[in-house]
């Protein structure tokens, strides 16, 4: 099994004229690796996985596999509200090759806790890839409570969660339920710095697109006990952090990558749209401020 501490990028998907930009993909991947990212999620929520075809995400994953190689975990992201509808794309995921998948907690239907273990269990008993749970109440209302994360750390192929409350006590709560083994992902790029300070392993981010080597710098800094120093550094970043989630994501990020001539088009697929032309001029100046144009 591959290692899932570390430093992944929830990778967008450029468009152009409505379809994948591969050009601008290389361009991407070619930023993050030499950026030292550890790996990459493959149809996220950041990716538009909503919007995505069944085709479009297997030709996306092939892409990235090549362009990579069998070395850099890829996480495929299956979950939705429906469970039948989860299976079916965890079971698809891994029959393309991928590392492990990654399941958001199902959104709207608002199941009980109950409801939430069956679901989560049916999912990882389907295949023999690593689950990996994904907690964002923030988008589906409903949240994984700590003890049915317990409960699902003990099932087999669960080994960790992308934890994205943003609650630094929650993610110590968890860490203590489940142990230290059991693989703690950030999920909010704002309180990563904090997140690794409490025993976290690594992050599911929006925000290493656009600074993949600063992200992987404080988890080094954490790792080598230097907290302070990893605590000092982000605070010049955090009003860039803030601004990549001034409307929904991934809307400001896909405009700060093509800003930085990463990607060609900021294009988004209905319902999202393009970045406000005051939010485009307000996320420059604070790219411009930090050094990255």
């Amino acid at each position: 099994m591959k290692n899932f501490k570390g430093t992944f990028t929830a990778l967008i998907t450029p468009f152009k004229n409505d379809k994948i930009d591969y050009a601008s993909l290389d361009r991407l991947l070619k930023q993050q690796l030499e950026g030292g990212v550890t790996g990459f999620v493959v149809n996220g929520t950041t990716a538009e996985s909503p919007t995505l075809e069944a085709n479009e995400v297997a030709e996306l994953y092939k892409h990235i596999r090549n362009f990579c190689g069998n070395d850099v975990p890829l996480i495929v992201g299956t979950g939705s509200n429906s469970t039948s509808k989860t299976i079916e794309d965890s079971k698809k995921a891994e029959a393309m090759g991928a590392d492990a998948i990654l399941v958001v907690v199902p959104y709207y239907n608002k199941p009980p806790q109950r409801g939430l273990y069956e679901h989560f269990k049916a999912v990882a008993s389907s295949v023999k890839i690593p689950t990996i749970l994904y907690n964002v109440p923030g988008r589906t209302i409903t949240s994984l409570e700590t003890a049915t994360i317990a409960s699902l750390a003990k099932v087999p192929g669960v080994i960790g969660i992308k934890e994205a409350s943003g609650k630094i006590n929650v993610a110590e709560e968890i860490i203590k339920a489940c142990g230290k083994e059991f693989v703690m992902l950030s999920g909010d790029d704002g309180s990563y710095v904090e997140f690794l300070g409490v025993g976290g392993h690594g992050v599911i981010s929006v925000a290493s697109h656009v600074i993949p080597g600063q992200m992987v710098q404080w988890r080094q800094w954490a790792l080598e006990g230097k907290i302070a120093q990893a605590r000092e550094d982000i605070n010049k970043y955090m009003d860039l952090i803030n601004l990549l989630f001034v409307e929904a994501n991934p809307i400001p990020v896909k405009k700060a990558l093509q800003v930085m001539g990463i990607i060609e088009s900021a294009a988004l697929r209905l319902p999202l749209a393009e970045l406000s032309p005051e939010h485009t001029e307000v996320l420059k100046d604070e790219m411009k401020r930090v050094g990255i144009l």
